[in-house]
């Protein structure tokens, strides 16, 4: 058992902290977040260097790594800037159900200008009336001739309006049973006839993504943008849910990390009635509680990653490395808040941001109430 991480690995992560120092400003980053625009500079210029996709095949721009070198690389960006980081590490969301599921012409024509920073992808799963239920759709996919007709709206839809193209999950056999056996997934083309997408509104955090609804009215498209197996689309995304919990948990482990690397450094600066913060027992307290927080949240995320790596299916681990990354990451950016006290609040000093855009990994890719679901139905097992 080896803990350490190889030479590639260690590049991969010194990498992204140069990145991070040399791209990522404290003042663009409150214009940006205060205008609620995408980092598009950033994404540009972290697809040119190869931040992006990095375990896609060399074939579609990627380096041909894996899910830990993935998580690496989110966990730096997160750590840099919690905004900027998360835009930029989730500009690639659900184009890993093309890379696991999609045919050669779709990975040809879409993973490439993913990798490369030239197109954003999404995932549309959430539909406004079922929210973590995903056993059933109302957005359905009907064939006429060659042609898929798509109806339906989906909500909640993260890069929503700017990406280039939807994984859309669609009920293409409203008659099985049970009703998941009839899901297929299925590429929408962003610029289709019928596709429109609106804003859902202001959000606690992560205001340099975009999160909108989509709406989805007749739009057709051909039958080869089927994605997978038609009616498998259900276990297509759960089998993509444990790749990308993992990535939320390391987007989380970053954000924890770039709020206590802040922390730490203010309290060794600041002084309060005669000696620096850091020297009163109840600071070293707080700091040794957020410092396990972080240990452990890394230990579970990146086993999660290598365990995947190993080509094994694991949703109880990536679960467990999900929920408790999310809370630790709330928990510490919330500490962060209380070691700075007053300056915690203020926007300039950076950890409230921290701790808004933490709040999120708690809920997206299925809530924590979720994934306790899941870990207790692995660990209980089949009742007699």
């Amino acid at each position: 058992m080896d803990f350490e991480l190889n030479k590639t690995q260690k590049d991969i992560q010194k990498a992204v902290r140069d990145f991070t120092k040399g791209e990522f400003d404290k003042d663009l980053a409150l214009e940006l977040e205060k205008n609620h625009e995408f980092p598009k500079k950033i994404w540009q210029k972290a697809g040119e260097i190869g931040l992006i996709g990095v375990h896609f095949p060399e074939e579609y721009s990627g380096q041909g790594l894996g899910s830990l070198e993935d998580i690496l690389v989110i966990e730096e960006l997160c750590r840099g800037d919690s905004t900027i980081g998360s835009a930029v590490a989730l500009s690639s969301f659900a184009s890993e159900l093309v890379l696991h599921y999609g045919t050669d012409e779709m990975k040809e024509n879409f993973l490439p200008q993913v990798a490369e920073g030239k197109m954003l992808s999404a995932g549309a799963f959430t539909e406004p009336d079922h929210g973590s239920d995903i056993t059933f759709m109302n957005t359905t996919a009907v064939k006429d001739g060659d042609e898929w007709v798509v109806n339906g709206v989906k909500t909640f839809i993260t890069n929503g309006g700017l990406a280039g193209f939807y994984s859309v999950m669609c009920q293409t056999d409203p008659d099985a049973k049970p009703t998941y056996r009839g899901i297929s997934l299925i590429l929408v083309e962003a610029d289709r006839e019928g596709v429109s997408t609106m804003d859902v509104g202001n959000k606690m955090g992560i205001h340099m993504m975009s999160t909108t609804e989509v709406a989805l009215k007749d739009v057709r498209v051909p039958l080869s943008n089927l994605i997978g197996e038609e009616g498998k689309g259900f276990y297509h995304v759960l089998h993509f849910f444990d790749e990308s919990r993992i990535q939320v948990a390391a987007q989380a482990l970053g954000i924890a990390q770039g709020a206590y690397d802040r922390a730490m450094d203010y309290v060794k600066k600041r002084e309060q009635f005669g000696k620096k913060i850091a020297q009163f027992q109840v600071t070293q307290h707080k700091l040794a509680d957020m410092a396990t927080k972080l240990e452990l949240s890394r230990l579970i995320t990146y086993k999660a990653a290598w365990n995947f790596d190993q080509g094994r299916i694991d949703p109880k681990l990536t679960s467990m490395a999900k929920m408790y990354a999310a809370r630790s990451a709330v928990e510490i950016a919330d500490e962060a808040i209380q070691l700075l006290g007053g300056y915690g609040y203020m926007t300039e000093y950076e950890v409230e941001r921290f701790y808004r855009d933490a709040k999120i990994t708690e809920i997206y890719e299925g809530t924590k109430e979720i994934q306790k679901n899941t870990i207790a139905s692995a660990i209980i097992g089949k009742l007699k």
